[in-house]
């Protein structure tokens, strides 16, 4: 499963705890700049794979196909993915093609069935909300950390890979037994 999400110098605000009666604070620069972290799980291993870019346009998703196809090489890979404009780019899906790698889409507005889209969900909530770093690629590199730090368990868990309600969950248990 392959997604991306943002991450803006300017913190995504939460409902944050405070003493009775006092406002919690949250210090900002008022300075904003962003990255965009690429991240794929394989749905069987949680392995997982990142990457970085300073937009989310078509190219840089192709940067990340060819890492995903140098990380896998000589091994099928089959991709699920949103259809967000980059991915659905005609030169993207081309390329994927020539690397050899099937893309499967997920049905529009269903977040929920990804489980990068759920990493992300949680990263955020631990990491990014209420504070910002001192820069936005050292807010990135502990994304980074972050993500990769996770043991494999983990990461399948919070991914909501080992629900007993995981859409997929039949197809790991049928089809992807650990060789």
């Amino acid at each position: 499963m392959l997604d991306a999400t943002i991450f803006r110098w300017f913190p995504p605000l939460r409902a944050a705890w405070a003493p009775r009666g006092q406002q919690a604070r949250v210090p900002i620069t008022g300075q904003n700049a962003k990255r965009t972290l690429w991240g794929a799980i394989h749905i069987r291993t949680g392995h997982r794979i990142l990457g970085r870019s300073h937009r989310m346009r078509q190219e840089d998703f192709q940067a990340f196909l060819r890492v995903l196809r140098r990380r896998y090489a000589g091994r099928p890979l089959w991709i699920l993915l949103d259809m967000a404009p980059c991915h659905r780019a005609v030169r993207s899906q081309a390329l994927a093609a020539r690397l050899g790698i099937r893309l499967l889409w997920l049905p529009k507005q269903c977040s929920e069935l990804n489980g990068m889209d759920h990493l992300w969900r949680e990263l955020k909530r631990l990491r990014a909300a209420n504070r910002q770093y001192r820069t936005v690629d050292a807010e990135v590199d502990a994304a980074e950390a972050w993500v990769l730090g996770l043991t494999r368990t983990q990461a399948l868990r919070k991914a909501g890979m080992l629900t007993k309600k995981f859409w997929l969950r039949h197809f790991r248990q049928d089809f992807c037994r650990p060789t």
